[in-house]
């Protein structure tokens, strides 16, 4: 004998019926309403990042605006400080000034006492020098140059007339002259007899190396 098994459908009962009843107007209308409160809340996060941006670069201004102060009122206090000075800069440019003026002024200065002694020195015995006349370069003015070939270039020169009671020997003179500083050149003049004396003159000229050089600017004045 057999057994039939039957199956029994259960239906549910007591549900909540669901329906929608909206129209599809409605429901479009809702979801661009989300699409529009959507681009809305990306506008105001864009106009906050571009405030935060704003705000950071107007803090910044401010903060350089504060260091362009700050070294404006540093720059015054050196200057009030370096006004302190003027009159010790003014000073020391006078002074550099007048270094300067002295050096040109000087430029072409002969120690004459000294040099004199040493020409002196090279007379021979019993001669003696009775005039001298002397012609060299000034700070704004060159010395006039010979014409004739050959001659060294001079700055000064110098002219004296000596007497001895015997005949002197020039050429022992004219010796004795070039061992004077600046030294180029010197001719004699004739030799002439009157009343037991000898005259003659002796024409000497100079080059650079005759300068005292007193009032040189030395490097870094």
């Amino acid at each position: 004998m057999s057994r039939t098994t039957k199956k029994t459908a259960t239906a549910t009962v007591g549900g909540l019926p669901r329906v929608d009843l909206l129209p599809p107007e409605v429901r479009a209308e809702r979801r661009s309403g989300v699409a529009v409160r959507r681009a809305w809340m990306g506008v105001v996060g864009a106009a906050a990042i571009v405030g935060i941006a704003v705000g950071g670069a107007t803090l910044r201004s401010m903060e350089a605006q504060d260091e362009l102060l700050g070294a404006q009122s540093d720059t015054a206090q050196l200057l009030l400080e370096q006004g302190k000075y003027t009159e010790v800069r003014d000073t020391k440019t006078e002074i550099t000034l007048l270094s300067v003026a002295q050096a040109v002024a000087g430029s072409t200065e002969i120690a004459w006492p000294s040099y004199l002694a040493q020409i002196e020195s090279t007379l021979p015995d019993g001669v003696v020098i009775t005039s001298i006349m002397i012609d060299q370069a000034t700070p704004v003015e060159d010395y006039a140059q010979s014409d004739t070939a050959l001659q060294a270039a001079r700055i000064g020169t110098v002219t004296f007339t000596a007497q001895s009671t015997s005949l002197p020997s020039v050429p022992d003179w004219l010796d004795g002259l070039t061992s004077l500083p600046g030294y180029t050149d010197a001719t004699p003049g004739t030799v002439t007899l009157e009343d037991g004396v000898y005259e003659t003159t002796v024409t000497m000229h100079m080059d650079q190396r005759a300068f005292s050089n007193r009032f040189a600017l030395t490097e870094g004045e």
